[in-house]
């Protein structure tokens, strides 16, 4: 039974309906309908209190909604290969459809995979196609666009879900380009002088063939990076210098420009927010499954794209023939049995890796119970079939994406245009904190 107290206090209080003839009614008379009257008071108030201790119920504390933005991308030279796949696109997915990596740490070590209490994350997904990047090498004009295209047509095919994550061309959003003209001349000459990829690249090249965009691509990164608010960046760990730099250009950017009253005054008269033009991300290294995969020539050098031999790698396109074949070819070593982390048979640890992560669903005790004491006659056509199987699926939806140009250029368009609203915000707010002259 509910009662409210306003409801008790009339009950209580009100004058009786027959007091206007008190003679009617005896003395005895009065004092039995007082005491009906005290009694029924008190079966209220135990019954309300009964009724408000059932409606104790504990409500549940709410949630701090956090909106989190993810933004990756790989280079659309030469075709995307196992690494690439294993690195990158298949976490892409994972992330996609948990909000987790399987593997993901930041630049101290620590677990980034920790959920943290009373917060509810909202993942908002962009992945691209990063081909400004790719052109800090010759690109041949005539197969560039191709290759962009067959890049993102091997996002969706491999789990990317434009429903869930946006995909775009990064040329296609021209933020990025004039953001990272504005990000160099914040950014010190002798802060890239230290990075390590340039040094190695131009050594192997030779500095008189090098172009300045090879020196300059990790402020393009960042510039890729900063102009999401991303806070979080999926990386392979040849990237972590690179996320360092982004950091240090976000704290340079804002300390420099995007505090004082003139700054406020700027932003007022723009009509934005006065916060600093950036957030500063932070690295999440993702491990491919706790595994990085490396040459099939050389066993201590990561499986790559430039490299010339193509036998050194699996490209996610190859027919099955032609995995089998790279995979009969290999490099091994002639010792008795098959054994992971052994630091003199990287190329044991390897394809043992390999042959783990296109079978997701096993553990490394599993794997290695079955092919430990196999020799490599028999374990390579085991493995050669572990990775078709797996691939099959992807190549098979591969087809139907790529021959529906329509679909493909559709939903880099959508990807594009969800991209550019972030990333015109961002610039102006940049643009302004460096005192450009805004269009009205």
């Amino acid at each position: 039974m509910k009662v409210s107290i306003t409801m008790l206090a009339g009950l209580l209080h009100a004058r009786p309906c027959l007091s206007f003839a008190p003679a009617l009614v005896s003395s005895t008379a009065k004092r039995q309908l007082n005491a009906a009257g005290r009694a029924y008071a008190t079966r209220l108030f135990a019954e309300t209190a009964t009724t408000t201790e059932e409606a104790k119920v504990e409500v549940p504390k709410k949630k701090k909604v956090v909106t989190r933005r993810i933004l990756s991308g790989v280079q659309p030279t030469g075709s995307l290969h196992l690494g690439n796949y294993l690195g990158a696109i298949k976490q892409w997915v994972e992330f996609q459809n948990t909000g987790r990596f399987a593997a993901a740490e930041n630049l101290e070590g620590e677990d980034m995979n920790e959920e943290e209490e009373d917060v509810e994350v909202i993942n908002e997904n962009f992945f691209c196609v990063v081909d400004l990047h790719a052109i800090t090498v010759p690109q041949d004009p005539s197969e560039l666009e191709e290759a962009t295209l067959a890049s993102a047509a091997l996002y969706i095919a491999a789990g990317i879900d434009p429903a869930k994550s946006k995909v775009f061309v990064q040329s296609h959003v021209s933020a990025h380009a004039e953001l990272a003209w504005l990000l160099n001349c914040a950014t010190p000459m002798n802060w890239l002088e230290r990075m390590i990829q340039f040094k190695d690249k131009a050594k192997k090249a030779g500095t008189e063939s090098v172009g300045v965009g090879l020196f300059t691509y990790p402020v393009l990164m960042a510039a890729d990076i900063l102009l999401y608010q991303a806070d979080r960046v999926p990386v392979g760990e040849d990237q972590r210098q690179h996320l360092e730099l982004a950091r240090d250009i976000v704290r340079r950017f804002n300390g420099e420009y995007c505090k004082g009253g003139p700054y406020k005054k700027r932003c007022k008269r723009a009509g934005i927010p006065s916060y600093p033009a950036f957030t500063e991300p932070e690295a999440m290294i993702v491990k491919a499954g706790g595994a990085r995969i490396m040459s099939l020539t050389e066993g201590t050098n990561k499986m790559s794209k430039s490299d010339p031999a193509d036998g050194s790698r699996i490209n996610v396109l190859d027919p099955p023939d032609v995995i089998r074949d790279k995979i009969r070819r290999c490099k091994t070593d002639s010792l008795p049995g098959i054994e992971w982390d052994n630091p003199d048979r990287p190329e044991s640890t390897n394809l043992l890796q390999i042959y783990a992560a296109v079978q997701p669903e096993r553990s490394r005790e599993d794997i290695l119970e079955e092919v430990g004491d196999m020799r490599w006659g028999d374990f390579k056509p085991l493995l050669a079939d572990a990775v078709v199987a797996h691939l099959e699926p992807i190549q098979e939806r591969y087809a139907e994406v790529r021959a529906d140009e329509e679909y493909l250029r559709g939903v880099l368009r959508e990807g594009a245009e969800a991209a550019d609203e972030i990333a015109q915000r961002t610039l102006k707010t940049a643009k302004v904190a460096m005192g450009f002259s805004i269009p009205k």
